[in-house]
């Protein structure tokens, strides 16, 4: 069966996690897409050695990609990139902004010579404004972006522990070309596009803002919810942490009732709303702690499941990995196969889609030479 992006050429002048992240996506749908690297590579390669020596995330984020090696100071591989975009319908690249234009390619004019190309630009803080310039990573942007001041524990600000303003920022891309491409069958017409690190977590940081705006900027408070009570971690005397989540009043009379055994906090004025209960954090935590403590783990999950209130074990790595939801694809790798995570869709009545192989450096470089240069 055909992917939904088979026949769609794309080139990726990319290196480290966002643009991989955009044109992997398009790759794992059926897009040819060609890497071009730098000739000591993508500097993602070298992050770590995790998986059979290669870099874990390159092989997560580069599978199913050609990798051609390019110094575009050098004619000839000018010469390969303009022969590329001729045919290609998305051109991906993450230069620091002004670095495409001075190495001959502005954006506007790569718009005017490849009228149908759909050019997707992803930067720090944008092309414009005092920031346009400055080098910007993953935890740069989670400080930045006020990210880092909603995470972590109340007495110091954390970083979320995966590259999150990275993948945010590659869905975003991606998704941000999807709908190029509908309105390019409908049109004819290309697109330029512009990504920011820093829009896409201001974006994601919409509630926290509101509420700074027009309330109260919320306060870090750990593994719980700033706004939701009870909704954090509770420890059974046998030491297993339990998240529960309670969403609604009629939840939290259904867990005094059947788990708690004191039906009358859900209508105790100190408890009955989530309001009150915020307002009463220590108190609403404290009646939950208390239960969890005197259980087990396993009895208080019990309870927990027969009652149908919303709880998760606080799992470690180990623990995921031997998660009974947990599935995996295997990639192909120049040293051996990885098991990674499997694509989060799953389409019924069809086979998950076969992924492929994450590239060496430079693996594909004399053949597209040959295709596109002749």
């Amino acid at each position: 069966m055909s992917k939904p992006l088979a026949g769609l050429l794309v080139v990726s002048l990319e290196q480290a996690v966002a643009a991989p992240m955009a044109s992997r996506r398009l790759a794992d749908a059926g897009a040819r897409v060609i890497k071009l690297e730098r000739p000591e590579g993508d500097f993602a390669r070298d992050y770590d050695k995790a998986v059979h020596g290669e870099s874990s995330h390159f092989v997560w984020l580069n599978r199913g990609k050609e990798s051609v090696v390019v110094d575009l100071a050098r004619a000839d591989d000018k010469r390969l990139l303009e022969a590329l975009l001729a045919k290609s319908d998305v051109f991906i690249q993450n230069l620091k902004p002004g670095a495409l234009g001075r190495l001959g390619y502005p954006q506007e004019e790569l718009r005017r010579r490849y009228p149908r190309l759909i050019l997707c630009s992803i930067s720090g803080y944008g092309e414009e404004g005092p920031y346009a310039g400055r080098k910007a990573y993953d935890l740069l942007i989670q400080a930045e972006s006020g990210l880092a001041s909603v995470t972590g524990e109340p007495e110091r600000p954390g970083r979320v522990g995966v590259s999150i303003v990275d993948v945010t920022t590659g869905l975003n891309a991606y998704e941000a070309i999807l709908e190029a491409l509908i309105a390019r069958g409908r049109t004819g017409a290309g697109a330029d596009l512009r990504i920011a690190m820093f829009d896409c977590m201001t974006e994601m940081m919409a509630v926290p803002l509101l509420n700074g705006r027009y309330g109260r900027a919320p306060k870090r408070v750990g593994l719980a919810h700033p706004g939701i009570a009870p909704y954090g971690v509770f420890n059974s005397r046998d030491g297993v942490a339990i998240l529960i989540a309670i969403q609604n009043d009629r939840e939290w009379a259904v867990l005094c009732a059947k788990v708690l055994g004191d039906a009358a906090k859900a209508t105790d004025p100190r408890f009955a709303t989530n309001v009150a209960r915020v307002a009463n954090r220590a108190a609403t935590d404290g009646l939950v702690g208390a239960f969890v403590a005197a259980e087990t783990g396993a009895a208080a999950i019990a309870r927990l499941d027969a009652a149908d209130i919303a709880y998760g074990r606080v799992s470690e790595i180990e623990d995921v990995l031997a998660h009974p939801h947990f599935r995996t694809v295997s990639v192909a790798t120049p040293s051996g196969p990885a098991e990674m995570p499997a694509l989060a869709t799953r389409r019924a009545g069809e086979p998950d889609w076969v992924i492929g192989a994450s590239p060496g450096l430079g693996a594909d470089t004399a053949r597209v030479r040959r295709e596109f240069l002749g």
